[in-house]
């Protein structure tokens, strides 16, 4: 049966309907390239449209330009898109050669099913979509990568196409920059061209190198967080990187988490497995000695190396990985702590947030979901606190419905870097479960035991995506305190090597991290190259300043400062590394 147009409902996201409109187009044209194709689904995502094919061959990107040359023509025809309905019979012989839409068809649980027809393509789908063909005015294919039918890794592999499109050639164009922009700025691209980190398939896929020069961040950023932490009352600690296996059948990680870990490993007749958190390890510290309301709250921290399945199509370079470190902290509080607790954590993850130059965030609050530990009433009274604690600091937040984890409700911070992308930062999670499965107690007023409340938080992440972030946010560009070299000394001649080398030896003396250029290259070439590393400074030392002790500063962006005597330069850059800021302007 064929319906009106009126019947449609078209709803409210235009740019959505145009979106998917887009798939099923970009769908006829590989259909009309390849005749044999098999479809699987083809909706509309942020800023585009992606569709799943299983074709005989792998697609290039000279296929995509076919490709795009056909959606052209379809879309030039200015074909109508007509809605159907017909019987799962009559769609099972619809795409009797389609295997992905029988099985949709099948798990449809009513008894007529909605199709769309432009031209000879049909689809199975219950739109809305544009009226024709010819209103899609602004659109690119970008890529093609694979996905398992269905997410899972046990059934086929098919190749994905993605699109952007837009209502206007100018939108296409500002994303299409902007795609440009992101692409330079990416973490894998520049962490390989800056030298700061690896990832060899003969060490296996998932797991990080950190190189000289990334591991200078890395050991910056850990010291700030480890001094921070420990000005805010908590205290450091170490966890093994292996468990016996009935800790986590204990903590529930075995039987709800088993998915993500590694096999067990044998060792003196007994198992152990390689820890994917540190909850449980900071639970039996905890647990070595009784304590006293009095003494609570107690916040262990540990910057602690985890290590998670993760599908091999799921990789990608630092923001996901199989062995990482997180940022990783536990709170054992009583109840009537727990609003204080959650607003500290708040407060604080804001300030380190904001410290490493990321202003713009969103906080999500996730309540409960439809399976879940503990009682209505625990779960009522949780969420109610961190609410109370995000009214209390004047955050904005949005409430995110059913999201919150089995064991308890939590507060999610994502950040969005300099080019807009987002980024899963700090979050804060009340646990009612392991407290349960631990007998994780105090000694009350009373004398009595009651149960622990534990709070699990993060205030960045893992290093490994924070860092990931952290260089497509700045681009590589790190501020001067983040930067690994952050003085570069160029001499002009060997004659003045004596002279930058006594400059490399004081800048050490004061923490500064310096390296004088030693090679047999043209001074301009050196400069370039200092450039193409992004260090902050360039101190350029000729016979002038080698006779009056000054140096000439030369800022990364290409601007050339006065030279002035070497103590002043000192004394600012000093300055300006403790203020964090990212102004390189010596003033």
């Amino acid at each position: 049966m064929v319906l009106d147009r009126e019947d449609r409902a078209y709803g409210d996201n235009k740019l959505e309907i145009l979106r998917h409109s887009a798939a099923h187009v970009m769908a006829e044209a590989v259909q009309s390239i390849f005749p044999d194709a098999k479809f699987a689904i083809g909706p509309a995502i942020e800023n585009g449209f992606y569709y799943d094919f299983d074709l005989p061959r792998s697609l290039t990107t000279d296929d995509l330009s076919l490709i795009e040359t056909k959606m052209n023509e379809i879309i030039a025809s200015n074909t109508q898109f007509i809605e159907e309905e017909i019987t799962k019979d009559e769609a099972r012989l619809q795409f009797a050669d389609q295997p992905y839409k029988l099985e949709l068809i099948n798990e449809i649980p009513d008894e007529k099913v909605h199709l769309y027809r432009q031209g000879s393509f049909v689809d199975l789908c219950r739109g809305p979509h544009v009226d024709s063909t010819g209103e899609i005015k602004a659109f690119k294919l970008i890529s093609v990568a694979g996905a398992y039918w269905r997410g899972d890794e046990n059934l086929p592999m098919l190749q994905r196409i993605y699109g952007v499109a837009f209502t206007t050639r100018k939108a296409l164009r500002d994303h299409l920059n902007k795609l440009d922009e992101v692409a330079r700025s990416d973490h894998r691209k520049l962490g390989r061209e800056l030298d700061f980190f690896s990832i060899h398939e003969d060490a296996g896929p998932g797991l990080v190198h950190w190189h000289p020069k990334g591991a200078v961040v890395r050991r910056v950023i850990e010291d700030f967080w480890k001094d921070e932490h420990v000005k805010r009352g908590y205290d450091i600690v170490y966890t093994p990187h292996i468990a016996k296996v009935n800790l986590w059948q204990t903590s529930g990680h075995w039987e709800f988490y088993r998915e993500n870990m590694y096999s067990p490993m044998e060792i003196d007749e007994q198992e152990y497995v390689i820890k994917p958190m540190n909850c449980a390890g900071h639970i039996l510290i905890y647990k070595t000695a009784l304590h006293s309301y009095r003494e609570l709250p107690i916040r262990y921290a540990e910057l602690g190396t985890v290590y998670r399945y993760e599908r091999s199509g799921a990789l990608h370079g630092l923001s996901r990985v199989r062995g990482f470190t997180q940022d990783d902290a536990h709170i054992f509080c009583r109840f009537d702590q727990l609003e204080d607790e959650v607003a500290g954590v708040l407060d604080f993850a804001l300030f380190m947030i904001n410290t490493f130059g990321f202003t713009d965030y969103q906080l999500l609050l996730s309540t409960r979901p439809d399976k879940y530990a503990g009682t209505l009433q625990l779960w009522e009274e949780a969420t109610e606190t961190l609410r109370k604690a995000l009214e209390r600091l004047k955050l904005n937040y949005e409430v995110d419905p059913g999201e919150g984890v089995f064991y308890g409700p939590k507060i999610d911070i994502k950040f969005r870097d300099a080019v807009g992308r987002a980024w899963q930062g700090p979050t804060i999670q009340v646990d009612f479960n392991l407290p349960q499965r631990f007998n994780v107690t105090y000694i009350g007023e009373d004398s009595q035991e009651h149960q622990i409340v534990m709070v699990h938080r993060t205030v960045l992440g893992s290093m490994e995506r924070f860092f990931a972030s952290l260089i497509e946010h700045y681009g590589g560009a790190f501020p001067v305190w983040l930067a690994p070299i952050q003085v570069i000394v160029i001499p002009v001649a060997d004659r003045h090597l004596d002279y930058a080398h006594k400059l490399e030896i004081e800048l050490k003396s004061q923490g500064i991290r310096v390296k004088v250029d030693v090679r047999s290259e043209t001074m301009n070439h050196k400069i370039r190259q200092a450039q193409l590393d992004k260090i902050p400074y360039m101190l350029i030392v000729g016979d002038k300043e080698l006779n009056s002790a000054t140096v000439s500063v030369r800022l990364r962006n290409g601007e050339q400062l006065s030279a002035q005597p070497f103590g002043d330069f000192v004394e600012v850059i000093k300055k300006v590394i403790g203020s964090k800021t990212k102004n390189l302007e010596l003033q």
